[in-house]
């Protein structure tokens, strides 16, 4: 069942409110506004890129009907929190994502995580968790705001490394969602993050290279003009 039906399905829709994180996902915004809601963004925790529990209680309104959570990166949401909020307050709480550990390669990606962690130099690791399954390796490239990152990732895609900006843009700086809501984590995570190569067909000599290109960077990089 998509995020409309069920959202339609308990009975949420015009004149209710549902908590969304801003930091991605626009299509979960969208969905609780085809169900006849309005989306009411939250910030996220700065180390799992989720939703932050304290944020969504700090966002409930008399409107407010649910929260959905979404599982970022290969790492899981605070959904037991966010229920404990949701069953005190009388909210619908959904997950959105993929929170399976299971899946194949996962003892791989986490090795190679590892890896990654203990050698890289002038960016901000993940957060080692036991319960993180690494779908992305999302790094931060720490500095002044965007200009920093994106010079930075211009510069180790020049040394052949294929890596992306994970979200360009927050949900709640978008034309049809925009908001005047302070989100400080979130968009502070949109202005830093950048996604670097992790999968289990990657070869050490592979990874090598990606911890090569990214150190010889020395961190920061002048702004791109």
């Amino acid at each position: 069942m998509g995020t409309v039906a069920m959202l339609r399905a308990v009975g949420i829709g015009t004149g209710d409110e549902v908590i969304v994180p801003a930091y991605g996902n626009v299509e979960v915004a969208e969905a609780v506004e085809l169900a006849g809601a309005r989306p009411v963004f939250a910030d996220i925790d700065p180390d799992t890129y989720c939703l932050d529990p304290s944020s969504v209680e700090a966002g409930v309104s008399g409107r407010t009907a649910g929260i959905i959570a979404i599982h970022r990166f290969g790492q899981p949401a605070d959904v037991a929190r966010l229920r404990e909020i949701g069953g005190r307050r009388g909210l619908l709480v959904l997950e959105h994502g993929e929170s399976d550990q299971s899946h194949d390669g996962l003892a791989q990606r986490r090795a190679y995580a590892g890896y990654l962690n203990a050698r890289l130099s002038g960016v901000r690791t993940p957060l080692g968790s036991d319960r993180h399954s690494y779908q992305q390796y999302v790094v931060r490239v720490p500095g002044n705001g965007r200009p920093d990152r994106d010079a930075f990732a211009h510069a180790v895609r020049a040394r052949g490394i294929d890596c992306r900006v994970p979200v360009k843009t927050p949900v709640h700086r978008l034309p049809r969602f925009r908001r005047d809501v302070a989100l400080p984590e979130t968009e502070r995570a949109a202005d830093e993050t950048l996604a670097l190569p992790l999968s289990a067909s990657l070869s050490r000599r592979d990874l090598h290279k990606v911890v090569s290109a990214c150190n010889a960077l020395g961190g920061l990089l002048q702004p791109a003009f």
